[in-house]
């Protein structure tokens, strides 16, 4: 474009065209995103996971959980190929109310054991989804500042998606992959929300529930059910001015753990008091977790509660793949909308149009046997 300011009436002035700018769109990005979609063989996932190739570990877990049905078949087989070297680990469950420091308990706890105990570590978080925009921020990962950075660990989150039992289920398909890997601890991290204790209990050897002090009712944790299936109990920030707090707290906790009759474990669970921010009590609470493990390993019930975890998961896959099944179903996704808007516009009850949807489907499948 020439500027009026280089015509003859301004003799002496030079405006220069100026740096021509370049792209704001990365050059390399089509030579990324090739990279990031390669697909390797099953055997060839397999072999990068044994020997503990952490990239070809994680774009296995990228398989895991994308939704394509032609990953969904690769990621079978890769699992199917890693169940023969998986079960090797101990699965801890770590939950509690948002706020109660489970990312920075995790660093603490994790960092410790690897210290003391040996071995690997992968943290597997599931973050929850925003029901509005189905994002989800994945930041845990900056608040494990220490196990973010210490070669012996392995950081995975995970998004609920608005499915809890779908990335529930992905986050075992995980801990395969994950225990195939070499990794001989595991952390399943979940926001405290109910449902997400019950999916996280489904699959950890040791579910720790950690609580706040002086937040209000130090016993509310028990009208939630939640208590009933925590295997351990550590009140958080039991530090400074808060130390009586949260013994205060931890008492109140260990008289109402003696109103719940004995778990199946056979082992009371046990309340212990810490502080993740100053690692405090770290120790206490990982002997805790592992004398929890040794008794229930002597008594037999550790692999009891793994029989009786497969034998619940197979139920919990039998059901998502007929869902996904009818979902998918041409003639009922046709029929879906229409149907909506009947319902919708009061034309029909929800009860008939599903009954009218299952119909359809179970047609379209005599059909085409």
């Amino acid at each position: 474009m020439e500027h009026p300011e280089n015509s003859e009436e301004y003799a002496g002035l030079k405006v220069n065209s100026g740096v021509a700018q370049p792209s704001i769109v990365n050059p390399y990005l089509s030579q990324i995103r090739k990279k990031r979609h390669k697909l390797y063989t099953a055997g060839e996932y397999l072999e990068g996971i044994l020997k503990g190739d952490v990239s070809m570990l994680s774009q296995a877990v990228t398989l895991i959980e994308s939704v394509l049905p032609e990953h969904q078949a690769l990621a079978q087989e890769v699992i199917d190929k890693c169940l023969p070297y998986s079960g090797n680990s101990v699965r801890i469950g770590i939950s509690g109310v948002p706020g109660a420091g489970k990312s920075t308990s995790i660093d603490a706890f994790g960092t410790h054991l690897l210290d003391n105990y040996g071995g690997k570590l992968a943290v597997l978080a599931i973050d929850p989804s925003s029901e509005k925009t189905k994002g989800s921020i994945l930041g845990d990962k900056t608040r494990m500042e220490k196990l973010s950075v210490h070669p012996k660990s392995f950081i995975r989150p995970s998004p609920t998606a608005g499915s809890l039992g779908g990335v529930a289920r992905k986050t075992r398909e995980t801990i395969i992959l994950c225990e195939a890997a070499g990794y001989n601890h595991i952390f399943v991290e979940t926001v405290g929300v109910g449902q997400s204790e019950t999916a996280c209990h489904s699959m950890v050897d040791y579910f720790l529930l950690i609580q706040l002090a002086g937040t209000g009712d130090e016993l509310q944790g028990i009208k939630r059910g939640i208590m009933e299936i925590a295997d351990g109990i550590v009140i958080n920030k039991a530090d400074g001015e808060n130390v009586e707090k949260a013994e205060l707290a931890a008492s109140h906790f260990r008289n109402a753990l003696h109103l719940f009759p004995m778990p199946e474990s056979g082992v009371l669970p046990e309340v212990r008091c810490y502080s993740g921010f100053y690692e405090l009590g770290i120790d206490d609470v990982l002997k805790m977790v592992f004398d929890y493990i040794n008794k229930v390993k002597e008594n037999g019930y550790f692999q009891y509660r793994r029989n009786e975890q497969s034998k619940y998961w197979m139920y919990e896959s039998i059901n998502e793949h007929l869902k996904n099944d009818f979902y998918y179903n041409n003639k009922v996704k046709e029929l879906l909308r229409n149907t909506e808007l009947d319902v919708l516009g009061g034309k029909m009850t929800s009860f008939v149009a599903a009954k009218r949807l299952l119909d359809t489907y179970y047609e379209d499948i005599r059909n085409n046997r």
